[in-house]
C-alpha cells in the first residue's frame, strides 16, 4: 500500500469518525447527557487529531468547514423538534443550549425563516 493509499484511508476514517462523533454528541446534548456543545478543538482532541488537521481533512473530503456540518446537524435536530414535538421554541432553544433569541437568529440564518414560521409550515 502506498503512502497515498494510507492517507486516503486515514482521511476517510477521520471524516467518518467526525460525523459519527457529531451524531452521538448532538444526541448527548439533546438527552442532557452532555451539558453543552463542544468546541471544534475539543472534538478534534476527542478524535486524537489536531484542530487544523480535522479542518483540512473535512474540507478536502466534504468541501466545507467542519462547523458547517456541525451547524447543519443541529439545524436538522431543531427542524425535527419543531415539526414533531409540541415543545415551545424557547424549550427547543434551551435543549439545544441556545438563548431563544440567538437560536431564532441561528435558525433564520440557515433556513431563511424563523423557527415559528418553519413550525407553522411543517406541522
Amino acid at each position: 500500500m502506498s503512502s497515498d493509499d494510507k492517507n486516503i484511508k486515514r482521511s476517510e476514517e477521520i471524516t467518518r469518525n467526525y460525523f459519527h462523533f457529531l451524531d452521538q454528541h448532538i444526541q448527548d446534548v439533546i438527552s442532557g447527557k452532555a451539558l453543552e456543545f463542544l468546541e471544534l478543538n475539543e472534538i478534534a482532541d476527542q478524535l486524537a487529531v489536531s484542530h487544523q488537521h480535522l479542518t483540512d481533512t473535512i474540507r478536502k473530503e466534504k468541501g466545507n468547514h467542519p462547523c458547517h456540518f456541525y451547524d447543519a446537524k443541529i439545524i436538522e435536530q431543531a427542524e425535527n423538534m419543531l415539526s414533531e414535538t409540541n415543545k415551545s421554541i424557547a424549550e427547543i432553544a434551551s435543549v439545544l443550549t441556545y438563548d431563544p433569541s440567538n437560536f431564532s437568529k441561528f435558525f433564520k440564518k440557515w433556513k431563511g425563516i424563523t423557527p415559528g414560521k418553519f413550525r407553522k409550515n411543517n406541522k
